[in-house]
């Protein structure tokens, strides 16, 4: 019975696949006739009228099934549409130029702008990018994105995220505010030491300084020093750099073993973070799009329209042209009620016609679509 069974699905099969090739077909030739006629591809009012006549017209039980496999239908359609009448986009422009006048080598020497003082993990990572970076230091994260958009500094180099933490959400929302482009990544692993004026002992410490981030990475650790404050600063060097200057011997920082020369602390315990494998992502950022030979993962910032499916809609481009999903991070957009944006990391070749060609199909599916550079990333 069972065989049966399938013998009448690969049937039903053979005849859907028939009769999705010739959908396509006339799609195709509808394609041709608003290219000529200057018709746009997308028809929003039509697919809405279609999509309910055919969920009126399958049995109550099947409207939802009916409803998710016509959607990706139409999204499939209007890809193939775009394809065929050459539907590029301004952002598909961005990305081929980019490509063609990109050196082929990533620089060697740059001004870099990090936010902290030295011994920062931001410096370490601009270290591990650059050979002979010339490092401004800033006293914020905004002060670096300004400094790009500004032109004081060609490269600035920002941490997006970590394993143990997970997203630095300022950093998420500083960057629907300014212009930039990702050029590259590094994924650096964190250890935390916690570190004190020479001469000072453990059990007298009193209070410890450091970044938020690192306050959360080191939870563990903290909870086991009781009667200890903790107080947040900007960042985990400035934090070693405030414990040097203190003439106190009973405050501590944890910060990177690097600041225990340049502060001329030491170290009262080392690797305190609470996991072993804890790394943070850093990204660096230029002013104009730079696309580097081996780029195989893009950024992308999203506003959805505040309606069921709009998430859906996104997602289904992304599957419908092959193409992986590193990351999805939501954040709420200020001034604008129960409306997010969403941050999407793609794997995917920059030099993949798939990737261009969603570049260019995905304007129909959402409000605000920005493309925040290709790169690699650097491990």
């Amino acid at each position: 019975m069972l065989e049966e069974y399938r013998k009448q699905l690969w049937e039903i099969d053979e005849e859907l696949t028939r009769l999705f090739v010739r959908r396509m077909d006339v799609a195709g030739e509808i394609a041709e006739y608003k290219h000529a006629h200057g018709i746009p591809v997308l028809n929003a009012s039509v697919e809405r009228e279609k999509l309910r006549h055919i969920t009126e017209s399958v049995p109550e039980e099947y409207e939802e099934y009916a409803a998710s496999l016509y959607s990706l239908i139409f999204e499939l359609s209007r890809s193939r549409q775009n394809r065929l009448i050459g539907g590029g986009s301004e952002i598909a422009e961005e990305i081929e130029k980019a490509i063609a006048e990109t050196p082929p080598l990533f620089p060697q020497k740059a001004s870099v702008a990090c936010q902290g003082v030295e011994g920062a993990y931001s410096q370490i990572a601009c270290d591990r990018l650059f050979a002979r970076p010339g490092v401004l230091y800033f006293d914020s994260f905004e002060a670096v994105f300004s400094a790009i958009e500004k032109g004081l500094c060609q490269y600035g180099v920002i941490p997006l995220e970590n394993s143990t933490a997970g997203s630095v959400n300022m950093v998420y929302d500083l960057m629907m505010k300014h212009d930039f482009r990702i050029v590259r990544s590094v994924r650096l692993k964190v250890d935390h030491s916690l570190l004190a004026k020479p001469g000072t002992e453990l059990g007298a410490v009193r209070e410890i300084y450091s970044h938020e981030q690192a306050i959360s990475q080191c939870a563990g650790f903290l909870r086991s020093l009781p009667g200890v404050k903790v107080i947040r600063c900007e960042n985990t060097a400035m934090a070693a750099k405030l414990v040097a200057e203190s003439d106190r011997h009973d405050v501590a920082a944890l910060s990177s073993r690097a600041c225990i020369d340049l502060y001329g602390l030491k170290s009262l315990a080392d690797a305190v973070q609470d996991q072993g494998n804890n790394y943070t992502r850093f990204i660096c950022i230029s002013r104009k799009p730079e696309i580097y030979p081996g780029a195989d993962r893009t950024s992308l910032m999203m506003v959805l329209p505040h309606k069921p499916g709009s998430l859906y809609k996104a997602l289904s481009r992304f599957y419908a042209l092959g193409i992986n999903l590193n990351k999805l991070e939501s954040r709420p957009m200020p001034q604008r009620n129960f409306e997010f944006m969403f941050y999407f990391d793609l794997d995917t070749s920059v030099y993949s016609p798939s990737f261009i060609q969603l570049m260019s199909d995905l304007g129909d599916v959402c409000e605000e679509f920005r493309y925040l550079g290709s790169y690699s990333e650097v491990v």
